[in-house]
């Protein structure tokens, strides 16, 4: 069984980014699969969408939020799931069939950042893993305690120099998950102009940081204009955005 899974906690997304997840996972994912959300609250998720409440985790209240909840995927135990696992963020958007994903060989796999070019850190909005096989991920992060922010700046830094330690860290073809903000988005002053490019040929198109999805949809305006974005219908292609 093909297990593809997302986590959702607190009120930073609503029940409609799992939803849309879902869908867009239905089109592009040959059944049997299973779609398993962990979450803190189950409320409007539509069937088809299997709920489990949030995996184990001791929460840190000296360590900024930026995701760390993700570590606890690699529990010993993951709820009823055993084999592979793809982690999928909350606001990707699919364009291809999501298959290949688990045919590609290693024990790790990871989005290389596109921020960290000279660096091994990986982007953690699309990573498969085989579920219980890396508890010491998270029992490290427990042993570092308030020191881990020292030397990483995020969950996916942490969780990519500790793949690199255990030898399994490999990365996805570069052009199956594109950046929406390094790939699609013009440059200044050419932005205000042009609405974004639609990239080809691409499987996953990765959301992080601003714009988020529903913004690029309706249009965004950051960062005095630099990252100005007018608004990007083609994404109705591919989600229920609004």
């Amino acid at each position: 069984m093909r297990n593809i899974i997302c986590i959702k906690w607190g009120n930073k997304f609503g029940a409609s980014y799992v939803n849309r997840l879902y869908k867009m996972v239905d089109k592009h994912m040959p059944k049997p699969y299973r779609f398993v959300c962990f979450t803190d609250d189950g409320t409007g998720l539509m069937d088809g969408v299997e709920v489990r409440d949030l995996p184990e985790f001791v929460e840190n209240k000296n360590i900024p939020d930026r995701g760390w909840r993700k570590l606890s995927l690699f529990n010993e135990k993951l709820a009823d799931l055993e084999g592979t696992a793809l982690f999928l963020d909350l606001d990707v958007v699919i364009k291809e069939d999501l298959t290949p994903f688990f045919e590609v060989e290693g024990d790790f796999l990871i989005v290389k950042d596109w921020d960290f070019q000279n660096d091994i850190i990986g982007n953690s909005s699309v990573f498969r893993f085989e579920i219980g096989k890396h508890p010491d991920v998270l029992e490290n992060f427990y042993k570092l305690g308030n020191s881990i922010c020292d030397t990483y700046r995020n969950e996916q830094a942490y969780l990519s120099y500790e793949m690199q330690k255990k030898g399994i860290l490999k990365y996805w073809d570069k052009s199956w998950c594109v950046s929406f903000k390094r790939h699609c988005l013009w440059p200044f002053p050419i932005n205000f102009f042009r609405v974004p490019k639609e990239p080809k040929d691409v499987k996953i198109l990765v959301f992080h940081g601003r714009p988020t999805p529903e913004q690029a949809y309706k249009g965004y305006c950051g960062k005095g204009g630099f990252r100005y974005v007018k608004p990007t219908k083609w994404l109705q292609k591919y989600g229920d955005f609004q």
